[in-house]
């Protein structure tokens, strides 16, 4: 019988040295968001520079940010920018199919349960971000408010109801643009700058 030897056993830790993900999620959402619904609020039609930002910055964009923050082991930022980034590319598509022959035009209750779902799991994870700072609570809350006012829009069909969602849209684009390059400034000065809370 061979005399047998312990292997040893080397524990590696894994430091992660890569950039923050989120404030690329975050900007490219903020901005988007101000963009359609600069549309929403009436102040120019909806038209392929909308289109461009939502299949671009706000869905690819996004998209690569969440499998970032995959990679950091951040569950919550993973499901957010990869859920919203999908959310930008689905909408695109509600607009393009059908201009492409492709499918029908949703009609506004298919849209209406379309934004409702999206608030529902929005209104999620703004729970989520009760452990989190005030300025990503404030995106998320607006963000839940936003769906819920463009899903009601819809399926009343009124008007004035999509226009408030729209300046409402606004506020929630803008706090999260905020979000995000306050973490740039803070993490290039190495202070706070912009307070996130």
């Amino acid at each position: 019988m061979q005399n047998e030897t312990p292997q040893q056993v080397t524990t590696v830790k894994n430091l992660d040295i890569t950039a923050n993900p989120a404030p690329l999620g975050l900007v490219g959402f903020g901005m988007t968001t101000v963009l359609l619904n600069l549309h929403n609020a009436g102040f120019f039609a909806l038209g392929s520079m909308i289109l461009a930002m939502g299949i671009f910055y706000g869905g690819l964009a996004q998209i690569i940010a969440g499998i970032e923050e995959w990679k950091k082991n951040n569950t919550f930022g993973a499901t957010a920018f990869t859920s919203y980034g999908l959310f930008w590319l689905t909408l695109v598509a509600l607009l393009v199919l059908p201009k492409m022959g492709l499918a029908d035009v949703p009609d506004k209750t298919a849209m209406a349960a379309y934004l409702a779902m999206w608030g529902i799991f929005t209104l999620v994870m703004f729970i989520g971000t009760l452990k989190a700072n005030r300025a990503l609570q404030l995106v998320f809350g607006t963000l839940t408010i936003l769906f819920f006012l463009l899903a009601l829009g819809d399926v009343t069909g009124n008007g004035t109801i999509t226009v408030i969602a729209g300046y409402e849209g606004i506020l929630c684009g803008f706090l999260a643009i905020y979000a995000g390059l306050a973490q740039v400034l803070n993490e290039m000065y190495k202070k706070t700058i912009a307070p996130l809370g």
